[in-house]
């Protein structure tokens, strides 16, 4: 295995108490949400104040573990989300942002009105000093300007992304799986190449296995060592892309009317918006080649069709 990536059989609290102060750059994580899910060696049904208790000392060991200019990033259910943040905020973390992770399916209801949303709080340990880069995590821009920056857009905190469905090939045994590409956001927004990231409750794998993809070091704990497995596996499996990835992605600038501004920007495209997306690309060149089919010729076609 590759010793940049630490998979860790065990209690979170645990073993979060065996790493050193300031260690880590990034904290990314998808705690219980004290739902009742069966996660085979996990009680998440506790008692309110357990839960809060529970909560209270992981978030206590990730502050304790996080560098002075790192990110922490915590999915949390509505039924617990203004406990935790208020944790974090007791904690010393300063908040930066409430992120709505957006689905288009979810539980079904027939007495109110079903759940689309699920949400992520970003905290920093430092009000102004935290790495952001924002160039990484850029969506495409509407339409082509020379005065705006093609490089694209902040993505804003509505990120929409489908569930990995049980269809899905890249599913797994696991009750809460998050998409990769959530992951992928997080991680290039707030860490850099050789940073170490943690994952304290790791499930299947899914932060491990984007920082293997991401060049990042990564230590993710779980205390089934089921998911221990599944994580491994998927480190082991072979990669054609995250299993999820922001449509906005395969937009199209209209007003590409130059026709080597358009091949320039098209080249950039898929270097700035599909790195770690490889199988996504032939969708982007025919979106390409279809919204521009009366302006592009024989050897801009073979141009697009070599890009990789």
């Amino acid at each position: 295995m590759d010793k940049r990536l630490n998979l860790i059989c065990g209690d979170a609290i645990e073993e979060l108490k065996k790493l050193p102060d300031s260690s880590v750059d990034l904290i990314t994580t998808d705690p219980p949400y004290n739902l009742n899910k069966d996660y085979g060696k996990c009680n998440d049904k506790l008692e309110h104040d357990q839960y809060l208790d529970f909560s209270r000392q992981w978030i206590n060991e990730c502050y304790r573990i996080l560098k002075s200019n790192g990110t922490i990033y915590v999915f949390m259910g509505m039924k617990y989300i203004s406990y935790i943040y208020k944790m974090l905020e007791d904690t010393g973390f300063h908040f930066n942002s409430w992120i709505t992770w957006f689905y288009t399916q979810g539980i079904g209801k027939t007495k109110g009105f079903s759940p689309r949303h699920d949400d992520i709080l970003m905290f920093t340990k430092h009000e102004k000093d935290f790495t952001f880069n924002l160039d990484e995590i850029r969506v495409p821009q509407k339409f082509y300007r020379s005065v705006n920056n093609m490089r694209g857009a902040n993505p804003g905190n509505v990120w929409e992304f489908s569930h990995i469905h049980y269809c899905n090939a890249k599913r797994q045994q696991h009750p809460t799986q998050k998409p990769e590409g959530l992951f992928e956001r997080m991680i290039l927004a707030s860490s850099n190449k050789g940073d170490i990231v943690l994952d304290p409750f790791g499930g299947s794998g899914t932060c491990i296995h984007v920082c293997q993809h991401t060049d990042r070091k990564c230590i993710s704990i779980d205390n089934n060592p089921d998911y221990i497995q599944m994580a491994q596996d998927r480190l082991d499996s072979e990669f054609c892309g995250f299993d999820s990835i922001d449509e906005r992605m395969f937009r199209v600038p209209n007003d590409l009317n130059d026709r080597e501004i358009r091949m320039e920007y098209v080249n950039n495209h898929i270097a700035w918006f599909l790195n770690n997306h490889a199988d996504a690309i032939d969708r982007f060149k025919e979106d390409v080649k279809s919204k521009y089919s009366t302006k592009i010729d024989l050897e801009e076609e073979m141009f697009i069709n070599m890009l990789h």
